[in-house]
This record gives C-alpha cells, sequence and structure tokens, in this order.
C-alpha cells in the first residue's frame, strides 16, 4: 500500500509544501558534505597549525621529562602553577585546532540550508527511537545507498592511501638511518598529503551525495492529483462552499435591492426582460439613481413590487436595455441618459399635477 501510494505522487510539490517542509526542519541535508568539512578542517589544522605550533609546545612540555627535578613541588601553589603552565600551551595549540573544525562544519551546513531555529527537530518523536523505524531505515532504501556510499568512501580512501603510502616507502625507510628529529616532520610531511589525497578523492563522492539529497528530499515531497486538489481546497476554499456562500450573498443582495424598489420615482421596462428602477429627488442628488435593475424574473419582480406601490412603470425597450447595460445599482445614471430620462419624469410630473 504504502509503495502504491508512494507511486501515485507523481506531482512536483508545491510551494506551500515545500515552505512547511522548511519550516519544520525538513531540509536537504548531505552528510557527506559535513564528512568532507571535517576533512579539509585537518587538512588546514595540519599545514597550518600543527606545523608551526608543535615546536613550541615540544619546547614548553620538554622539560617535565627531561628535567623533572627541576620543579618545585613544595604545596599546592607550585602544583597549580605547573598545571597552568602546561594547560596554557595545550589551550594554545588546541584551541585554533578546534576553531578550524567549527567554522568548517559551520560553513558546511551554511552553504546547504540557511540557519533556523526548529522546535519541530528537538521534540521527542516515537519514530526516532522504535525498533521498527530504526530497522527501516537501515534496511530501507535510503538505508541501502548509505551503505553503498560507506563501501565506496571505504574503497577510495583504501586505494589512494595504500598507494601513497607505497610511494614514501622509500622515504620512510631512509628515515630510519637519519636524525631521529627529522621523524617527525616526515610523519607530518606524509599525513598532510594523505590527507590532501583523500579530501581529492572524496571530492566526487560529495558532489553526487549533495545531489542526490535534494532530489531525494524532492521527491519525498511529490504530490499526488489528489493532494493537489486537496490543498487548493485549503487554500482557496471549498468550490462548492465558495458557491453556496456566493448564492447566499447574491440573494441578500438582491432582497435588498428589491426592497428599494419602494422607494423608486419610476420602473422603465422591456416589457419582461429587462426592468430599471430609478429615483430621482432633486434635494437629494442631481441625477437619477438606479436603486434597482433586473432581468427576465427579477425585472418582473421589479415591475410587480412597483404596481403594488403604486409607482409608474413606462415600457421603452431601447432605454431599458442601454440603462441596464451602462449603469449598475446605487449609481447615478450617465449624462447621455438624461435627455431620455428627463422626458419621462417630465410626462409622470406634468401628469400627476
Amino acid at each position: 500500500m504504502a509503495d502504491d501510494d508512494q507511486e501515485s505522487k507523481t506531482e512536483a510539490a508545491s510551494e506551500r509544501k515545500i515552505r512547511e517542509a522548511v519550516d519544520k526542519g525538513n531540509v536537504p541535508f548531505s552528510r557527506e558534505a559535513t564528512v568532507f568539512a571535517s576533512i579539509l578542517g585537518l587538512l588546514i589544522a595540519l599545514s597550518f597549525v600543527v606545523r608551526d605550533q608543535t615546536g613550541p609546545l615540544v619546547q614548553t612540555l620538554l622539560p617535565f621529562f627531561d628535567h623533572p627535578r627541576d620543579f618545585s613541588l613544595e604545596n599546592s601553589q607550585d602544583a597549580a602553577r605547573i598545571l597552568e603552565g602546561a594547560a596554557m600551551a595545550m589551550a594554545r595549540f588546541l584551541v585554533p585546532i578546534l576553531a578550524i573544525f567549527a567554522v568548517c562544519g559551520l560553513v558546511s551546513s551554511l552553504i546547504q540550508n540557511v540557519p533556523s531555529m526548529v522546535g519541530e527537530r528537538i521534540r521527542p518523536q516515537w519514530s526516532r527511537v522504535s525498533p521498527a523505524a530504526g530497522w527501516g531505515r537501515i534496511f530501507g532504501k535510503a538505508g541501502q545507498v548509505e551503505f553503498l556510499k560507506s563501501l565506496l568512501k571505504f574503497l577510495s580512501i583504501s586505494l589512494v592511501s595504500m598507494l601513497l603510502l607505497r610511494s614514501e616507502g622509500n622515504r620512510t625507510v631512509n628515515a630510519m638511518f637519519s636524525d631521529p628529529s627529522q621523524i617527525p616532520d616526515l610523519i607530518l610531511t606524509v599525513a598532510i598529503r594523505l590527507v590532501s589525497v583523500v579530501s581529492v578523492a572524496t571530492i566526487v563522492i560529495v558532489a553526487a551525495d549533495l545531489v542526490w539529497s535534494r532530489l531525494r528530499w524532492q521527491r519525498s515531497l511529490r504530490m499526488s492529483k489528489q493532494d493537489q486538489k486537496d490543498e487548493h481546497k485549503q487554500s482557496e476554499g471549498d468550490p462548492l462552499v465558495k458557491g453556496r456562500l456566493r448564492s447566499l450573498a447574491q440573494d441578500r443582495s438582491r432582497r435588498r435591492m428589491l426592497a428599494n424598489v419602494t422607494q423608486a420615482t419610476v420602473v422603465i421596462a422591456n416589457p419582461t426582460h429587462y426592468a430599471i428602477a430609478l429615483r430621482y429627488a432633486r434635494d437629494e442628488q442631481p441625477a437619477p439613481l438606479v436603486v434597482a435593475k433586473g432581468k427576465d424574473l427579477v425585472a418582473l419582480r421589479i415591475r410587480e413590487i412597483a404596481e403594488a406601490n403604486g409607482i409608474a412603470v413606462i415600457e421603452d425597450k431601447p432605454l431599458a436595455r442601454s440603462l441596464y447595460d451602462s449603469v449598475e445599482v446605487d449609481q447615478m445614471i450617465p449624462s447621455e441618459f438624461y435627455s431620455a430620462v428627463a422626458q419621462i419624469l417630465f410626462f409622470l410630473f406634468s401628469r400627476a399635477r
């Protein structure tokens, strides 16, 4: 059932789903990039820190081994002073190395994603400690890919390490017959070369994993057509509900409009298809105001209300159709209709006298 459900998800994730995933901390992340950053940090530390700081550290600690009797240990203050000096020397050696590793790790994370605080990632979840879920992660498709990546890394690093150590074999043997003080420098040089070769060998794996992690993330967010419809309903509203609400709003508006017919001065009609109810009061507005309009059944209802309230109904087909198309309810008629409507009003007012 899970495979069938995954197969049905053929559509790319929407912007809304991607945004929700990012808000929950579900972002593409490559572990290989972090490992590569650590290797690169080790290379930088070996090249610029260890080579320069090893000598001063050795000079600081050498008296502890060569002349231990020269240190005075008569009381606890003497011991604290000796330990403080040794600790400061170790700190000067280790702090730059730790800072390099921290910066490399931070840069690897910043390159992949913008940092953000996500409470969802630290919230306790049973799936993280569930044996069944862990078994699925280990032996599932993702676990198989991780195993293949680890195997490829192991084979690549083993191969380049073996080739490098074989090329350094003669130099290592000759070091046994040279000055012992040169051995640490030889070991450091070989270590730097080894880490350099390993970092170069893992670049391809890191690049492939970056692409794979993003493709896997996009695939995990895929949606089915039904998912897209449901999301559209949630964001835009259910079309049936929206249609019902729109119909109710139109009904309320129509009832208010028909109630205003009783305030009209005249209704201009196209016998059964169109009806326009106009109100004209010289002290209220400079031009006649449309208080109601409609066609077909609404037009007939406007005429019924007008006749029931003794409001004159004048049949003028061209004028009724033109007014219906040109003016909305609660608007005054345009100036081009002044003459035609004025004649009708003059006729009504003169007849009322």
